[in-house]
C-alpha cells in the first residue's frame, strides 16, 4: 500500500509520469504506476517540480518594515543603519513570531529549503538562538540552514570574531562575511582570508556577501576565489550578491570568471533587492546592480537566485515567492531564450539545492518525497504566470493546499484560498 500516488504529473523536463511515495520517500517515478494508495492526487497534466529553494535570505530581520522607521533613501547603508537602531529593542518572542509567519508563507508557496544569514553582531546572540529553535521546530516542514553573518564587519566591529565563533559553536552551519563593509579594501580582503581559514578548520561551507556595491574596482570575490583554491574548499564556497561585477571592466571580468570557475565557486544573485538597492548614486543612465547571471551561467558556474529580504529595512515588498525572484531575474538578466528561461527556473530550484548540499533533492526514486504541484504545465509557464501551488508535499505528506484560481472577467472575481496542514 502506497502512502501517496500522484498521477498524470508533468515534470520540468516535459516527461509525463506518475509518482509513487512510501515511507516518506519516492518509491517509483514512471508512467502508469498501479497499486492501492492511501491518497491519490490526479495532477491532470500540471507541472510537478522539486521544491523551491531560497539560497539567500535574512530571517532575523524579516517583517520588520517600518520599525523604527522606513528606509526613505532606499540604500543598503541606510538599511544597515535602521537595523542597528532596531536591534536593541528586539525580543526573542517577536523575532520568532515573525520568522514562523514568514516560513508559513514560504511553505504555502512551495519553498521548502532556505539558507538564512543571521546577524551575530549582537553579543547576546538573541537572533541566533531564536533561529536555531525555529530550525528544529520546523524541521518536519522545511530545511533551514543558518549562516553566521557579521553584519557590522568581522574586523570592523569589536567582538565580532568571538561572536561568530560562538554562533558556530551553538550549531550555525555556514561561515559568512561582509568584506565590503570593513574599513578598507585591505581589511576586507583580510576578513575573507580569516573567515575561509576558520571554515576550513571547522570543515564548514562559506557564504559571503561580496562586492555588494556599484564600485567597479571592488575585488573581494577575486580574493574569495583565491582563498578557496589555497585552502581546497572547492565547491563549498558561495559568493552572494557580487553586484560590482555589473560595473566592472569586461576584460577583468573575463579573467575573474575563469578564476571563479576553477575554484568551483557558487554565485547567488538576489534580483529583487540588487536592482533596488544598487544604482542609487546614478543619474542617467541608471545601472541595475544585478551581477552578470547570464555570463556566469555560460561560464559553467553554478548560479542560484535568492529572495534576500521580505518587508524589512532593505525592502518593503515581497511575499517569499521564489517565482517572483526568478521572474525578475529573467527580465533584468535578459534570460529570454527558452534554455535561459529554464536556467532561471533552475536558479530557484536545483541550483540552490546544490549550494545547500541537499543530498536527496529531486523527483527521483529513493529521494525524499518533497515536491510541488503548480497550476501550470511547464517551467516557462510557471515563470510567466507565477501560478497557484495546488499541493505542497513534504516527506510524502500534503502540508499546504490551495484551491485552483478561476477568474471571471465579467464579474471581476478571483478566487484564492489556502489551507495549511501544519500548526
Amino acid at each position: 500500500m502506497l502512502d501517496l500516488l500522484v498521477t498524470n504529473a508533468n515534470l520540468t523536463d516535459g516527461k509525463a509520469v506518475d509518482i509513487a511515495v512510501a515511507d516518506g520517500r519516492i518509491s517509483e517515478v514512471a508512467p502508469g504506476i498501479k497499486g492501492p494508495a492511501h491518497e491519490v492526487i490526479d495532477a491532470a497534466g500540471q507541472l510537478v517540480t522539486a521544491p523551491f529553494v531560497d539560497s539567500h535570505f535574512h530571517m532575523d530581520s524579516t517583517l520588520t518594515c517600518g520599525l523604527p522607521r522606513h528606509n526613505e533613501s532606499g540604500t543598503l547603508l541606510e538599511g544597515i543603519m535602521l537595523w542597528d537602531e532596531l536591534k536593541p529593542s528586539l525580543t526573542a518572542e517577536a523575532v520568532k513570531e515573525r520568522a514562523l509567519e514568514l516560513c508559513r508563507w514560504s511553505i504555502a508557496r512551495g519553498t521548502l529549503a532556505i539558507r538564512s544569514h543571521v546577524d551575530v553582531s549582537d553579543p547576546s546572540l538573541l537572533a541566533v538562538e531564536v533561529l536555531l529553535e525555529v530550525r528544529e521546530e520546523l524541521r518536519p516542514w522545511l530545511d533551514l540552514q543558518l549562516v553566521a553573518f557579521p553584519q557590522n564587519g568581522y574586523l570592523r566591529q569589536p567582538g565580532a570574531v568571538h561572536n561568530l565563533a560562538r554562533a558556530l559553536d551553538l550549531g550555525v552551519e555556514v561561515v559568512g562575511g561582509i568584506p565590503h563593509f570593513e574599513r578598507s579594501e585591505a581589511q576586507g580582503r583580510e576578513s575573507v582570508r580569516l573567515l575561509c581559514e576558520l571554515a576550513a578548520a571547522r570543515d564548514l561551507p562559506v557564504d559571503m556577501h561580496c562586492d555588494e556595491s556599484d564600485d567597479p574596482w571592488s575585488r573581494q570575490v577575486e580574493e574569495l576565489a583565491a582563498q578557496t583554491q589555497r585552502l581546497g574548499l572547492h565547491g563549498r564556497v558561495s559568493g552572494s550578491h557580487l553586484t560590482s561585477m555589473h560595473s566592472m571592466d569586461n576584460y577583468y571580468v573575463s579573467k575573474l570568471m575563469a578564476l571563479m570557475q576553477e575554484a568551483q565557486l557558487h554565485v547567488i544573485a538576489n534580483p529583487l533587492i540588487n536592482i533596488t538597492l544598487q544604482g542609487r548614486h546614478d543619474t542617467y543612465p541608471k545601472r541595475r546592480g544585478m551581477t552578470r547571471v547570464k555570463e556566469l551561467m555560460a561560464a559553467g558556474i553554478n548560479v542560484a537566485m535568492g529572495h534576500d529580504c521580505v518587508m524589512d529595512p532593505w525592502y518593503r515588498l515581497g511575499s517569499h515567492d521564489m517565482l517572483d525572484v526568478a521572474h525578475m531575474g529573467l527580465h533584468v538578466g535578459h534570460l529570454t531564450g527558452r534554455g535561459e528561461m529554464l536556467a532561471a527556473f533552475d536558479a530557484v530550484t536545483k541550483n540552490g539545492a546544490a549550494i545547500l548540499q541537499l543530498g536527496d533533492y529531486g523527483i527521483e526514486k529513493g529521494n525524499s518525497a518533497d515536491f510541488v504541484i503548480l497550476q501550470c504545465t511547464d517551467p516557462v509557464e510557471a515563470l510567466r504566470l507565477r501560478p497557484v501551488r495546488l499541493y505542497v508535499v513534504r516527506r510524502g505528506k500534503v502540508v499546504a493546499e490551495t484551491a485552483p484560481v478561476f477568474s471571471r472577467v465579467a464579474m471581476g472575481e478571483t478566487r484564492y484560498d489556502v489551507s495549511f496542514k501544519m500548526p
